[in-house]
């Protein structure tokens, strides 16, 4: 029988763990060429390893590029499906990772919440929809000098929450379930040495989503897009009618894209964007790094041409330069796959309910590890961990949330035997 909530016991345990995970600097390099990107992934996966031996899962390993791999065996006698659970160690680049201090705001009353290593940052009601549902809640948040790491270490918390559940519940009954923590998920790498003949599982779920309840089944599709502009260098103090500045063609391709649509700043919903993310040269060259994002392919290749349209246009003026375009494929929306699995996203829903909370299916506007396996041949939506205001000073996570994530992991996990 599983319960309504778990034991204060149980939670006392989620959230020390998530305490230790967050102090851990997982922080991903997404210019490194190692795998993984950053070796101090590494301390947290072998952490993780070292947990899980101690729980008692025999199997739990760490392989030579940083993916933890365990395995809680079945303690019924017919077979049902292989599911895995699948949550990321590392942090985004875009916010300090290092000398995480977490705190927690207890019984939260709907006021400001006010950083105390930077008074400046608050977190404030008006600001973050989702706290309305969090009143008397016990809010978790860094101090103000770093993010806070609950994308995903909420996840991976309530993952091995659920793990030593189970294991000390075996009256549960429940599948071959197999537990997967990955690196360089904030890099776009998070899948790409990973060996799912290994892994061996039917179907997953990753625990890396925001609003409590929800379900996401589908994401963008994703292209990362480099332009090189080579213009015609020559000494400045010789240069008229000679000189064509790769600098400043590759400025004036960035001021025609549009100012008031097109751009994550305008956009919302199932809108897509265009979006420079890096710009490095000298006047003979210049590189522009951009992502594109659409809920459709058809929307990618239109915003691929729209924006090489503009590349030509600009070049028009400067007849003694060149570009080039090269468009390289991130990822794709899950949802071409996952609605090929209906009792994927059906269980996900029911373990919601049972978890006492009201399921919510949505989309993503990004991606995740889900997304690309998903189309490695591991059908893989993904599930609430409760984080919120990803990559920034201002990222936050409230225990009950990762309770009722944990509590769904659970569920999902009896329930795949029932169906």
């Amino acid at each position: 029988m599983i319960p309504e909530s778990l034991t204060q016991n149980d939670i006392d345990d989620l959230v020390a763990r998530f305490f230790e995970y967050v102090k851990i600097d997982t922080q991903s390099d997404p210019n490194s060429e190692t795998f993984p990107s950053s070796n101090k992934q590494l301390i947290l996966a072998q952490k993780l390893v070292d947990e899980l031996l101690e729980m008692g899962i025999e199997n739990a390993e760490l392989d030579e590029f940083g993916y933890v791999f365990a395995t809680i065996p079945k303690n019924i006698e017919f077979n049902v499906p292989t599911i895995c659970f699948c949550a990321h160690m590392d942090t985004s680049p875009d916010c300090s990772g290092q000398n995480v201090k977490p705190i927690i705001h207890t019984n939260w009353d709907g006021s400001d919440i006010v950083l105390p290593d930077d008074t400046t940052i608050r977190i404030k009601l008006s600001e973050h929809p989702d706290l309305v549902n969090q009143l008397g809640n016990d809010i978790i948040t860094a101090s103000g000098l770093t993010l806070l790491g609950a994308d995903n270490k909420a996840g991976v918390a309530a993952i091995m929450t659920a793990v030593k559940f189970l294991l000390e519940h075996p009256s549960v009954p429940h599948g071959d379930i197999r537990i997967l923590f990955t690196p360089d998920e904030e890099v776009g790498r998070g899948t790409e040495k990973l060996d799912l003949k290994k892994l061996n599982a039917d179907f997953g779920y990753t625990i890396d989503g925001e609003t409590l309840g929800s379900v996401e089944n589908e994401t963008f599709s994703a292209d990362g897009i480099c332009i090189t502009v080579f213009g015609q260098s020559t000494h400045p103090g010789f240069a008229k009618g000679k000189l064509e500045n790769s600098l400043k063609i590759a400025s004036e391709i960035l001021e025609r894209l549009p100012k008031d649509s097109l751009s994550p700043e305008t956009t919302e919903g199932k809108e897509g964007f265009i979006h420079p993310v890096q710009i490095s040269g000298i006047q003979e060259k210049t590189t522009l790094e951009f992502i594109i994002r659409d809920f459709e392919e058809s929307g990618l290749a239109q915003k691929a041409q729209f924006l090489e349209a503009i590349c030509k246009d600009v070049l028009v003026k400067y007849p003694n330069s060149s570009y080039t375009f090269t468009v390289k494929e991130q990822y794709r929306n899950m949802k071409v796959v996952l609605d090929k699995h209906p009792k994927l996203i059906e269980n996900a829903l029911e373990a919601i309910k049972r978890a006492g909370v009201e399921p919510k299916l949505q989309s993503i506007r990004g991606g995740t590890d889900g997304s690309r396996l998903s189309f490695m041949g591991l059908p893989c939506p993904n599930i609430f961990a409760g984080e919120h205001s990803f990559h920034s000073k201002t990222e936050w996570v409230s225990v009950q949330d990762m309770e009722k994530s944990a509590l769904t992991i659970i569920h999902l996990s009896n329930i795949w035997t029932e169906k």
